[in-house]
């Protein structure tokens, strides 16, 4: 019995040493292919253009990803992070697509609407969002509309009798395509006001009485003004989203006040986009292994101690949203029928 046992013995012996030389080598070519990564971002500038004006979500999560996600990238480089506003997204999605440099260094803060407003034929799009290189999101979103508390809205109905006057941004975000579509299928009265550069701006606008609210998502007024949710300075009258989170029951979804299913089929599509959170876009034709480096810095960072600790002490929820999942998201909103892509494109007009 002797010599099988020796021979189980050297078997395991050499079945060990064959694994161990094979994650040996296996290591050696993980490091010689990341090594001209590491070797073309050290000392280099990644820069982070973000389509919103500080102060708002967008321009939180663009800062507090920008703060970590560069000792994730091999090399290490420099992030910074910048403010190109205009448009509603779309001066930096035009921005990203056709002058950025498509080397590895070049990343955006995209508006989620991105490729909605390919889909529905806007002039302004200079870009085609299949070809971004879509990295991922902190996480989905529920957008809804609020009004201030001096407002005399106070639920959905109120908007079918009398004028809510509605500040918002540029005419590719969410805040003026929503209400627009509202406007049309549902019979509200809001007046939109658009041509404010930021949320910061809108909530100004609201204080002043010069807003009776503002589109938004519920989890960016928990990280900027938690303390109006407390004191009911902002009252949510209904929501564009696919369910209703859980501390957000009374107001109604978008997509249970539609008509008929064709108009369901629209609102669905623009609670769809909301799933893409506040989602960072790479320069299209960016080299394939940087945008890997750069898709492992960014699940790395969503795993970071650090990052979390922030997330946390800033009340952001980090359920991310990957890069196979956005550009799943993505091939759903320009795979949108062309009959409901022309109706919801003249809605928005």
């Amino acid at each position: 019995m002797a010599k099988p046992v020796r021979a189980r013995a050297a078997l395991r012996r050499s079945l060990i040493g064959l694994f161990a030389a094979t994650a040996w080598a296996g290591a050696i070519s993980l490091a010689q292919a990341q090594s001209p990564v590491a070797d073309f971002y050290k000392g280099q500038t990644v820069r982070m253009i973000n389509w919103a004006a500080a102060g708002g979500e967008y321009d939180i999560h663009g800062k507090l990803v920008s703060r970590h996600i560069g000792r994730h990238i091999p090399g290490q480089p420099t992030v910074i992070h910048s403010t190109m506003t205009g448009g509603g997204g779309l001066v930096a999605a035009n921005h990203l697509y056709n002058v950025a440099p498509r080397d590895g260094t070049s990343l955006g803060m995209m508006v989620s609407t991105t490729p909605l407003l390919q889909a529905v034929g806007e002039k302004a799009v200079k870009y085609d969002a299949a070809k971004f290189d879509w990295l991922g999101s902190i996480s989905p979103s529920v957008e809804n509309l609020v009004a201030w508390h001096t407002s005399p809205a106070r639920r959905f109905e109120d908007l079918l009798t009398q004028e809510f006057v509605l500040g918002a941004s540029g005419a590719g975000s969410t805040s003026v395509i929503s209400p627009t579509v509202m406007n049309a299928l549902l019979g509200t009265k809001i007046k939109i006001v658009p041509g404010y550069p930021g949320g910061s701006q809108i909530n100004i606008a609201m204080e002043r009485g010069e807003s009776m609210g503002r589109w938004n998502t519920w989890s960016a007024w928990k990280v900027t003004h938690p303390d109006w949710i407390r004191e009911r300075k902002i009252i949510p009258l209904v929501q564009s989203a696919l369910s209703k989170p859980a501390d957000l029951q009374d107001a109604p979804l978008l997509i249970d006040l539609a008509k008929n299913e064709d108009d369901r089929a629209i609102f669905t599509l623009l609670a769809t986009s909301a799933e893409l959170g506040r989602p960072i876009a790479v320069a299209p034709e960016t080299p394939r292994e940087r945008f890997a480096a750069l898709d492992a810095a960014f699940r790395a960072t969503m795993q970071d101690a650090e990052f979390l600790k922030e997330a946390a002490a800033l009340k952001i929820e980090v359920t991310p949203v990957f890069a196979p999942q956005m550009r799943a998201l993505v091939e759903r909103a320009l795979a949108t029928p062309k009959p409901l892509a022309e109706r919801l494109g003249k809605l928005m007009q």
